[in-house]
C-alpha cells in the first residue's frame, strides 16, 4: 500500500525490490517538484532569486524535456516530440529555460505532466521486458548505452538538484517552505 504524505507525495517503499525502490524515489521527487509549482500563477512561475535567471516555469519545461529525452528518446529510441524537434538547439541550447515565459502556467504544467506520463509508460515497458538492466536503444555519442537503472538514478539526481532550486524560488514567491 502506498502512503501519501500531507503534500500529496507517495512515500518510496521502505522494503521493496530494486526497481520498485528506484521508481518510488523518482515518483517522490516528481511529486515534490509538482508541490513546489502547485497553485502558482505566471508571476510566481517566472520569479527568479538573486542573480540567477532560473524560474519554476523554466524548470517545468526543462524537466519535461529531460523526461522525454531520457525515457522516450534514449531508452525507447523514439524521435523527439514535435515541441522539441522544432527547436534549433545549436543556436539556443537553453531554449526551454527562457522560452517558458511565453507559455501559460497551464501549458507548462501540461507539457511536464504529458512528458511524465510518457516516461512512466517507457519505464513500465522496459521493466516488463529486460528490467533494470535493459540498455537504452539510443546510445550516447561515444557508443555507450546506459541501462534503465542508470537512467533512473540520473533522473532522481536531476529532480533532487532542481527541487533544491525550487525550494528557494518558492519560498521567495510566497514564503512556503518545506523539505
Amino acid at each position: 500500500m502506498t502512503v501519501i504524505d500531507e503534500h500529496g507525495r507517495p512515500e518510496p517503499p521502505v522494503a521493496a525490490d530494486e526497481s520498485e525502490t528506484l521508481v518510488g524515489f523518482l515518483e517522490y521527487q516528481r511529486a515534490t517538484f509538482e508541490w513546489k509549482c502547485r497553485g502558482l500563477d505566471a508571476t510566481g512561475l517566472n520569479t527568479t532569486v538573486g542573480v540567477s535567471t532560473m524560474t519554476l516555469g523554466g524548470m517545468l519545461k526543462h524537466l519535461a524535456l529531460v523526461e522525454d529525452s531520457k525515457f522516450s528518446q534514449w531508452l525507447q529510441g523514439r524521435e523527439p516530440e514535435a515541441r522539441w524537434a522544432d527547436v534549433d538547439w545549436d543556436a539556443d541550447p537553453d531554449w526551454e529555460w527562457h522560452s517558458a515565459i511565453d507559455d501559460t502556467p497551464d501549458e507548462l504544467r501540461a507539457i511536464w505532466q504529458e512528458s511524465v506520463i510518457r516516461a512512466r509508460s517507457g519505464i513500465a515497458e522496459a521493466l516488463a521486458g529486460a528490467g533494470l538492466a535493459v540498455l537504452a536503444k539510443r546510445p550516447w555519442n561515444d557508443g555507450t548505452a546506459p541501462s534503465l537503472r542508470w537512467i533512473l538514478c540520473h533522473m532522481i539526481e536531476e529532480y533532487a538538484r532542481h527541487n533544491g532550486h525550487a525550494d528557494l524560488i518558492r519560498e521567495s514567491v510566497d514564503g512556503e517552505t518545506g523539505e
